[in-house]
């Protein structure tokens, strides 16, 4: 026993796994009766054994697994933590323990495993035990099959989902194991228990013995519904209910409800594959269906009806199939076909289900008219068919349609349908066969009882039976009344035979509720049964709700019977359970009262009632109080108490102390007792008498809420306003209407009678007395909250005055959601807690719509207006939908029978001509609004085709669809919407547009709603591709959504769908749910509710703002707001309303009285917030041919908020007389309100292109003379109009142009003239170019003539998008029909050419001969010689506004924007050849000006700085229009925030540190942002210059100035380290800085932090230390390579530069090291060649020899340490690498790495098959060498400076003399450059040598040149311009770039070869080997200097070559000697007059 002490004393956990099994065993026992033994569930002992329970199960030894299942058993049943161990746990029991020999072991792990499912873990169970019935083992399989088995017997069919498992069923029917094939069988019959016959499609094609066998099994099977006897945790309730039901001894009624939903129906259905068929019809199907031949026909039908046998159909678009097939029905001769196409119809019905819902309405009046059929078969195919139909719609949907049969003459067609109604109520409920449905089908079979053939009645009694069995006496007995008594006893006889669908459930359930609806207007129930009744229901918790109004379409919450539409108003209907009690009392006699109340109340008290003396009746009064307050409720008798109150005096009472009391004890009485409403009949007159007194008015009004608690509001309302207007007394009047407010607002809106209070208002409104006036008109204010802007229809007909009152009233309103009710809820709550609540509040809405009187148009839908609508010819089309658009207009209000139209609709929906697809939208928008709630049998064949056209690629059309949506989703509510799978099929077609829309909405209407349909699980997966579009708005929407659809459908779900994912989208989108778990709102909460619209019930547009509320829990507040806005009639806000209308305030004042104030109200950010909305398409684009409705009515809503209402009322008045009178204000305005009209210039300037579309001159005049006004105005502020005022307002004004008065061309043309001032004219030229495409030649002519001025004014610059494209545009005008755009192309064309000379030719390009001619006759004519271009100072203004606009306001940010954009532009024009004498006025200073200026203003000398700063950065900018030219698709966002960035940055390189720390904030806002810092992409480049040239300038002149504060230094720094630690944050744009900027950066950063004079700052210490922060940031961000290079380059300068400290080199090297460590990593994103190049050039610039001289050894050490990383990352492969370097066996570099790859294998000793190649090659290479030594030393020369030419000779000898020789290699290697360099100088030699006589001036090199124009060495890095990526850019790229510049300036790119390359012009000889932007900025003074001596050879078009390369434009050289001498006088002048 020695051993056994050794684990004895083990802790429990460890002797478990101990190797001995006696050990393991012992501690298996402890651990059991451990885990028996805690108590707490959540104890850390559990945590212990989490990884052990796995081994528990699966011990190796038999006895101790025994006990460890025990102990793990235990573990299960009581650790919280278990759960964790599911998956390991199961599938251990699986395979270790199922395959054991013992039964025990065998049970114990299915104990295990349904304990696993009983703690919640069922799905992963049930995976385990699936996976195990693939086990090869057969004892596992059918230990599996028989854990599924019992837990589906003890959890039932809730909890283990059946579709997996039957899908495995038919394999293990196969098996050959009989043990396994029984137990398939015991679980298929189990299966069968639960789900009866949606077993049999699954098993249809199992072996026929063993269904036969099973089919046994299955009779045997009792018929009790199953139900569950084993509860998970979460269920604890239900478990303790189910027990207590067993206790009784069988089912209490109230637990029928529960134990129904335990059994969830599974669908046979469900558990079947769906088949596609539309594919797999034939081909001819369509022909054949209507070939003559019948047998063609029914060829093709029999193949449909193939098809159909499917059970499952894949969802379609079917609706061609169907039309085919309803053809054949109705029209097909043989009647053998329609049978035939019946039963095809029946197949689609049945394999679609509520995918077919939408043909239905088409179908099924087809079907009933062909009843008239007799034959058997033809009538059962008939038969079939209508009833699969009618399971896919409901009857509410296809009322309208049997109901027009029901009156056919034909007998069969009636009987039929009769019969189809009777089967079709079988299917229904009391819930979804209303009063309202039951009234229309009740009317008509009532006709058919009485029909003269017996089978008609027949069917008609049979009809009858089934309504009266299915919905209750209750319900149907109302429309009874008239039935004689026999004919009634028939209708109940044949209610007894039905059998119903839902057995006998539905027959109790409407049973029980038939005590609810109450009929009609009734006040009271029927006496004591009614009571009873309800008392009854009262107990039953289940179908205790309350009534909803008529749902048209789909069946409401279940159990919720509903009523009729029209008794919305009945009185008590709003009632529960406990309150009827007591409705009704019958009156009593005087006497008995008497005696009652002497029962309860002192004698003396009785005696002194009526006394003389008021104060013995005041003491009365008081004994009588304390006696009513010490009462118990059941012993009061109310109506004796009431009556001796009511006894004289009564209320006749004079004195007001005793009146008051007398009030209050009837407040008390009401409160206490139990009211009826027979008292309270006793004192309303009394109360109502004294409700208008000053002194006893309260306490009337507190008697009066109180009896309205006690009898309901409705009641007591009706009966107290209709006293009040029956007396005379308007106090009493109007202080009843506002008690009636005030009680609406305490009680709710439900169950009050609308229509009753209405005539009542009405009465109220006409009164004489203006105190009920006001009293009605606030009253409606308050019904306004709750009914919503439907109530003003009923007071249309309203004086005008009176109108805008209750309109103003509506408008407070507008915006407010209606309060809670706070009082009569108390008592509901008994009955039907809160659901009951929401229900009343919804119904409101409907009452009100259903009170409007609607007209049927059915009648005018005629065949012909359909096939108009249907037309091949457009305007046909449109014909049609004006029709149907006049036919809705006229009606205003209509009932939902709309025929054939919606087919109709629906084909326009996708119209090929977008502006009938929008016409369609408006109609069906309109439609929805005149339809009310009934558009919900729409939704889905009409409301999901809408849903398609916010895929549509405009702009526009989508913003109508969404419109659409929303109007109709306010109308239905969004449960249709979301039902079915129509919107997830919508949501997976891969349309951008459509996905972001369709998310767009859900993600706004979902956070509203309280609960959704099931079916938005199938949105999910869709949900979830969208999250990883490649589009970024849809993957943005899609994140916004994830949220709310969690919201409803939980974490845990949302998480389950994503199984079907690929591994690594799952994790992504794991990630980004438990984000949105995170930002999930809570359901919105049930007052909100309340006033929102109820899933599926009808939303009228009161529910607004509910939605609101829903929208702030929502992350995308800021998106779903406008939407609301609009959606609200007013559509703005309260508060920006009422602030509007502050000139308002008396309307009903002379008119003059009311326009003091402003015209135009400042709302801030108003402007910016519409551009938003347009921009988000959330509202239409200012974009037309004529101006529609809906454009007005918009611009109409937008002003409302800014435009005093007043003015408004005149700019949108029908006569054009009030439009001249409103410009007659503005213009008085104009002065003095200028920020008000800047505010609303957008509006302003959108409403005078509606004036350009008036007939009328005068207003036309009137126009045209604000606008000038307003433009000098503009002109006067600095103002810019942004891109969006321009592009709503230019093209309007343009059309007025063509105008055929001379006077108004002549003022357009002003106007024109005068927008250049606030607009670049480049960016008019564009709209003016689109206006020489009218077809009115008036037009195209002015418009040429406007180009050429703006040519003339503005020189070349102004063409857009190029001058060659531009000119070419314009000189197809030269051949038009018309004499004067002939003439005035011509013209055009002479200005151009009289600036630009002969260039204008090759920029026209090929012109016919005839305009040629004509071209040069009229140049010829005009006789002017091209004289110097007048490029006018037009540029003045911008510059003074960028000096100006540091200091503007940001409202005005545009004009700097647009200027600066305009100046880029201008600069990279470049100048043109024949400025020969000036230069373009960026670079002028205006010398006069200054040396005028003997100021000495310190604060002047920014500007100065900063003027040249701007031109730094031309380098950067270079590319920027390219870029734009190259991408068509460029977002215009770009265009114009680029214009911004680049003004910001230019200001962050400004002289004045205030300026800076401005510029560099916004950039980093920006930077902050993730959508917006994008917008920063291309910039950085320019951004990084501009802050280190900050950096220099502080470094060199802020730190060097006494006099500046050296904190402001301090922040400016902060500032500058700041934004770069934000963008190196941001790693794709880190990635864009190129090595020319890094380097430089690098360097500045380097000197900051060597900077002395910094540490001697306070702060200094924290600054270096950011500086070190930022430089790592930029080490491991920025693009590899380029970091790199940039370093090489920097160590390489600052050693050679003798100034630089060893502290500089150092630092840079230690960063080097940095790199270095991060190469592993980084080592597959670096462009190696690039590196290697660069080593290279460094090892050239300092060979071995010259780095051991160094002081320090670390030069060395570094290169070494580089180079021998790279080696040891890429082995042998890094000899691939040195492409780039030219003469590579001369190269040191070349030699080092092949020393360190020997070295390298050496050391390995075994040389691999990859570094033998290396070795062979490089001996190779040796080889080669020799033979090429001659060729490489020549090359040499050719690349140095001084022998080029030496080197070119020689070259061309050894060419002469070999020819065969092979110098492609070493041409290959070097730059496009270097190559043709070498190809011309041997081509030079060639034509010198052979006396071809003097060198072609064409090739742009002086001779002079030749040797300073070649780059130092072939090995130029590309220079850094444009190269953003790191990438090694071709040559091909920049000719490509040239080309673009050349054209823009006006140079042909006839022949590339004879000009000098580009390289030549982009790096100067001189530079170092990385060109960065500052070294360009040395080069331009001594390019200056040189252009004397060089340039004097060079023809104009190299000059103009030149100028493209540095953005620097060269004068030429006469006057640039004389320039720079005078320049230096003056400069010196001035800094001597400023000392």
């Amino acid at each position: 026993m020695g051993d056994d002490s050794e684990w004895m004393k083990l802790p429990i956990d460890q002797k478990c796994e101990h190797k001995l099994w006696k050990a393991r065993l012992n501690g298996y026992e402890e651990a059991l009766k451990l885990f028996q033994k805690i108590d707490d569930e959540k104890s850390p002992e559990w945590s212990k054994y989490l990884g052990l329970i796995k081994k528990f199960v699966t011990d190796s030894n038999a006895v101790a697994q025994l006990k460890g299942l025990e102990a793990a058993l235990a573990y299960v049943e009581n650790a919280h933590v278990a759960g964790k161990t599911t998956g390991e746990v199961a599938s251990g029991v699986v395979n270790k323990v199922f395959n054991q020999p013992k039964a025990r072991a065998k049970e114990l792990g299915e104990d295990i495993c349904l304990m696993y499912i009983e703690i919640e873990k069922g799905e992963a169970v049930q995976e385990e035990l699936l996976k195990g019935l693939d086990n090869k083992n057969p004892k596992i399989i059918v230990a599996c099959i028989e854990t599924l088995r019992k837990a589906l017997s003890e959890f039932g069919s809730k909890i283990i989902s059946l579709k997996p498992i039957i899908k495995v069923l038919p394999k293990l029917f196969e098996s050959r194991e009989k043990a396994v094939r029984d137990e398939a069988k015991l679980l298929a019959v189990e299966i069968y228990r639960w789900i009866r016959d949606a077993l049999r499609p699954p098993l249809q094609n199992i072996n026929s013995v063993q269904l036969k066998e099973l089919e046994e099994e299955w009779i045997k099977v009792s018929s009790a519904a199953p139900k569950q006897t084993r509860f998970l945790r979460s269920q604890q309730e239900l478990k303790a209910k189910f027990e207590q039901q067993q206790g009784l001894g069988g089912d209490a009624d109230g637990g029928d409800d529960d134990e129904e939903e335990a059994v969830p129906q599974v669908d046979a259905y469900e558990l079947l594959e769906a088949v596609e068929i539309l594919s797999k019809l034939p081909k001819d199907f369509y022909e054949k269906i209507e070939a003559k031949k019948w047998q063609e026909r029914k060829e093709a039908l029999e193949a449909v009806e193939l098809l159909v046998k499917n059970p499952k159909l894949e969802s379609g678009d079917y609706a061609d199939l169907v039309k085919a097939l309803k053809k054949v029905v109705g029209k097909d001769t043989n009647v053998m076909l329609v049978a035939l196409a019946a039963k095809c119809l029946a197949g689609l019905a049945t394999g679609l289900r509520k995918k077919f819902g939408q043909y239905a309405g088409h179908v099924v009046p087809t079907i009933l008219e062909k009843f008239k059929e007799k034959k058997p078969q033809v009538v059962q195919a008939l038969q079939e068919a209508i009833d699969a139909i009618f399971l896919t719609t409901t009857l509410q949907n296809i009322s309208e349609d049997i109901l027009a049969v029901m009156d056919n003459k034909n007998p069969t067609i009636k009987q039929q349908t009769s019969l189809f109604i009777a089967r079709s109520f079988r299917h229904c409920t009391p819930s979804t066969l209303p009063k309202s449905l039951l009234k229309p089908f009740c009317a008509a079979l009532l006709k058919h009882i009485n029909d003269s053939a017996p089978e008609v009645r027949d069917a008609g009694f049979e009809a009858l039976g089934t309504a009266l069995k299915v919905a209750g006496e209750k319900a149907v007995n109302p429309f009874l009344a008239d039935v004689d008594k026999l004919k009634l006893d028939r209708i109940k006889e044949c209610a007894e035979k039905v059998e119903l669908v839902y057995g006998k459930k539905a027959g109790g359930a409407a049973e029980k509720k038939e005590g609810k609806p109450i009929t009609g207007k009734t006040t009271a129930l029927p006496g004591p049964a009614g009571d009873k009744e309800t008392k009854d229901a009262a107990t039953k918790p289940g179908p205790l709700k309350k009534a909803t109004a008529a749902k048209p379409g789909g069946p409401p919450k279940k159990g919720k019977p509903a009523t009729a539409a029209g008794t919305a108003g009945a009185g008590p209907k709003g009632k529960k359970g406990p309150e009827t009690k007591e409705i009704f009392e019958s009156e009593l006699s005087i006497e008995v009262c008497e005696e009652k109340a002497a029962a309860v109340l002192p004698a003396s008290c009785i005696q002194q009632l009526d006394s003389g003396n008021w104060k013995e009746r005041l003491a009365c009064m008081e004994e009588f109080q304390k006696a009513v307050e010490l009462m118990e409720r059941s012993e009061m008798p109310c109506q004796a108490l009431v009556r001796m109150l009511a006894k004289k005096p009564g209320w006749k009472e004079t004195n007001f102390q005793v009146m008051q009391m007398k009030l209050h004890i009837v407040a008390l009485i009401a409160q206490k007792g139990n009211f009826s409403k027979t008292s309270a009949q006793v004192v309303l007159d009394g109360l109502v008498d004294k409700v208008g007194d000053v002194k006893c008015g309260t306490n009337a009004k507190e008697a009066m809420t109180a009896i309205a608690e006690a009898c309901q509001l409705p009641w007591t309302a009706e009966q107290v306003v209709a006293t009040a207007f029956s007396q005379k007394n308007p106090k009493n009047q109007s202080e009843t209407l506002n008690w009636l407010s005030n009680a609406i607002k305490e009680f709710g809106f439900s169950g009050l009678n609308v229509k009753a209070f209405i005539s009542n208002v009405k009465t109220a409104l006409a009164a004489t007395n203006p105190a009920v006036r006001t009293s009605a008109i606030t009253l409606l204010g308050v019904m306004y909250l709750y009914v919503g802007p439907s109530l003003r229809m009923f007071f249309e007909d309203e004086k005008p005055a009176l109108l805008s009152q209750i309109d103003a009233e509506f408008e407070k309103m507008q915006g407010q959601t209606a309060p809670a009710p706070t009082r009569g809820i108390s008592r509901h709550s008994v009955g039907g807690g809160d659901d009951g609540e929401e229900e009343e509040q919804e119904e409101v809405g409907n009452d009100v719509v259903d009170l409007l009187p609607r007209t049927d148009i059915g009648d005018k839908i005629t065949a012909e207006l359909v096939s108009k609508i249907g037309d091949k010819n457009w305007k046909i089309r449109k014909e049609g939908l004006d029709e149907v658009t006049s036919i809705i207009n006229e009606a205003k209000f209509i009932q939902p029978n709309i025929g054939e139209l919606p087919a109709a609709l629906k084909g326009r929906l996708n119209d090929s001509n977008k502006i009938l697809v929008q016409q369609t939208l408006s109609i069906l928008q309109q439609l929805a609004t005149a339809m009310g709630p009934n558009i919900k049998q729409y939704v889905k064949n009409l409301g999901i085709p809408v849903i398609t056209v916010l895929g549509d690629s405009k702009n526009n059309v989508r913003a109508a669809a969404l419109a659409t949506v929303n109007a109709w989703a306010e109308q239905t509510g969004m449960k249709e919407w979301l039902e079915g799978e129509d919107l997830s099929e919508e949501l997976k077609k891969e349309n951008p547009f459509l996905r972001q829309e369709l998310l767009g909405w859900l993600a706004e209407k979902l956070p509203a709603l309280r609960s959704v349909p099931s079916d938005l699980l199938l949105c999910v997966p869709h949900l979830y591709s969208c999250l990883e579009d490649r589009n970024g708005d849809v993957r943005k929407k899609a994140q916004d959504a994830l949220p709310f659809f969690m919201m409803h459908l939980g974490f845990e779900k949302m998480a389950k769908a994503t199984g079907k994912l690929k591994p690594t989208s799952k994790d992504q989108v794991l990630a980004m749910l438990e984000k949105a778990k995170a930002n999930m709102p809570a359901k919105p909460a049930l007052p909100a509710k309340a006033s929102s619209k109820g899933v599926g019930g009808a939303a009228p547009a009161k529910f607004q703002p509910a939605s609101a509320f829903a929208d702030d829990l929502g992350s995308n507040t800021m998106e779903s707001k406008p939407d609301l806005k609009k959606a609200k009639a007013g559509g703005l806000s309260s508060k920006t309303k009422v602030q509007g209308k502050k000139v308002l305030s008396k309307p009903s004042l002379k008119e003059d009285d009311d326009k003091s104030g402003p015209i135009f109200i400042i709302v801030p950010n108003g402007k910016e917030q519409r551009m938003r909305e347009e921009k988000a398409l959330k509202v239409l684009k200012w974009n037309f041919t004529t101006p529609r409705d809906e454009y007005i009515e918009q611009l109409k809503t937008q002003m409302s908020t800014c435009v005093a209402k007043w003015l408004q009322d005149e700019m949108f008045h029908a006569d054009f007389q009030h439009h001249n009178k409103a410009l007659s204000v503005m213009i008085e305005h104009l002065e003095s309100e200028k920020d008000g009209v800047i505010s609303c210039l957008d509006l302003i300037l959108k409403w005078l292109t509606l004036r350009f579309f008036d007939t009328n001159t005068s207003v036309l005049m009137k126009t045209l003379e604000y606008l000038k006004l307003l433009f000098n105005l503009l002109n006067q502020e600095d103002y810019h109009l942004t891109e969006n005022e321009a592009s709503s307002f230019i093209p309007y004004l343009i059309l007025k142009v063509g105008e055929p008065k001379d006077v108004i061309r002549k003022d357009v043309r002003a106007i024109l003239n005068r927008m250049c001032h606030i607009y670049p004219a480049s960016k008019m030229f564009p709209f003016i170019m689109e206006g020489t495409k009218s077809k009115n030649s008036k037009q195209r002519a002015e418009c040429l003539e406007e180009l050429g001025c703006l040519v003339e004014l503005y020189g070349m610059n102004v063409c857009q998008p190029t001058p060659g494209k531009a000119l070419k545009e314009m000189a197809t005008h030269i051949g038009d029909r018309d004499n004067t755009v002939r003439n005035a192309a011509l013209n055009t064309i002479v200005t151009v050419y009289n600036v630009h000379g002969d260039q204008v030719f090759k920029l026209i390009g090929n012109l016919s001969e005839k305009d040629m001619s004509m071209l040069e006759e009229r140049i010829k004519r005009s006789a002017k010689r091209p004289s110097s271009a007048p490029v006018r100072q037009a540029e003045e203004k911008p510059q003074r506004t960028q000096n100006m606009s540091a200091n503007a306001s940001m409202m005005r940010k545009g004009q700097a924007e647009d200027m600066s954009s305009k100046l880029n532009q201008n600069r990279n024009m470049g100048s043109h050849p024949e400025t020969t004498h000036t230069v373009p006025r960026e670079f002028q200073l205006d010398l006069d000006e200054i040396e005028n200026d003997n100021g000495t203003v310190r604060c002047e000398m920014p500007a100065l700085v900063q003027h040249k700063l701007d031109d730094i950065f031309e380098p950067v900018l270079i590319p920027e229009p390219k870029i734009r030219a190259v991408s068509p698709h460029f977002d215009d966002m770009h265009s114009n925030t680029a214009s911004t960035i680049n003004f910001v940055i230019s200001q962050v390189a400004s002289g004045d540190i205030n300026t800076s720390i401005q510029a560099l904030t916004q950039i980093d806002e920006v930077l902050k942002q993730e959508d917006k810092a994008e917008a920063m992409s291309g910039h950085i480049d320019q951004f990084l210059i501009a802050t280190f040239m900050q950096l220099r300038l502080i470094y060199n002149t802020h730190m060097a100035d006494e006099k500046l504060d050296k904190d402001e230094i301090v922040r400016l720094y902060s500032c500058i380290i700041g934004s770069m630690i934000t963008l190196f944050q941001i790693e794709s744009l880190a990635r864009e800085a190129s090595t020319g900027v890094l380097k430089d950066l690098m360097h500045g950063l380097i000197t900051l932090m060597l900077d002395s004079r910094v540490e001697d700052l306070e702060e200094g210490e924290q600054v270096i230390r950011s500086v070190n922060l930022l430089v790592v940031k930029v080490l491991e961000k920025s693009d590899q390579t380029n970091i790199l290079s940039a370093l090489l380059v920097l160590l390489q300068d600052s050693l050679l530069a003798t100034a630089s400290s060893p502290k500089f080199s150092e630092l840079v090297m230690k960063c080097l090291w940095r790199m270095v460590r991060l190469l592993p990593e980084t080592i597959n994103s670096i462009n190696l060649d690039r590196i290697l190049l660069d080593i290279h050039i460094f090892m050239k610039v300092f060979p071995k020899e010259k780095l051991k001289q160094c002081k320090s050894e670390f030069p060395i050490r570094t290169l070494k340490t580089l180079l021998h990383t790279l080696c040891k990352l890429k082995g042998p492969k890094i000899l691939d690498h040195l492409t780039m370097i030219d003469n590579k066996n001369e190269s040191e570099l070349e030699a080092h790495l092949c020393r360190l790859m020997k070295h390298a294998m050496e050391q390995t000793g075994k040389a691999d098959k990859d570094t033998e190649k290396g070795a062979s090659r490089i001996e190779e290479k040796a080889s080669k060498a020799k033979v090429n030594d001659i060729l490489a030393e020549i090359f040499k020369k050719i690349g140095s400076k001084e022998n080029t030419k030496e080197g070119l000779a020689e070259l061309y000898e050894y060419k002469k003399k070999y020819s065969d020789a092979d110098i492609e290699p070493f041409l290959k290697n070097s730059s496009q450059f270097f190559q043709s360099y070498v190809e011309r100088g041997l081509r030079l030699i060639e034509t010198e040598r052979e006396g071809k006589g003097r060198i072609a001036t064409s090739t742009g090199i002086s001779p002079q040149m030749e040797g300073t124009c070649v780059p130092a060495s072939t090995h130029t890095v590309s220079s850094s311009i444009g190269n953003t990526n790191g990438e090694e850019v071709g040559p091909s790229v920049y000719l490509e770039r040239l080309k673009i510049l050349r054209q823009r300036c006006g140079l042909d790119n006839a022949k590339q070869e004879d000009r000098p390359p580009l390289t030549s012009l982009l790096s100067k000889p001189t530079l170092p080997t990385v060109a960065s932007s500052t070294d360009m900025l040395h080069s331009k003074l001594s390019q200056l200097r040189e252009s004397r001596e060089q340039y004097q050879h060079l023809d104009l078009d190299s000059n103009q070559t030149h100028s493209s390369g540095i953005g620097t434009t060269l004068a030429s050289p006469s006057s640039a000697a004389a320039n720079i001498d005078d320049l230096k006088k003056r400069l010196e002048r001035i800094k001597s007059s400023r000392k």
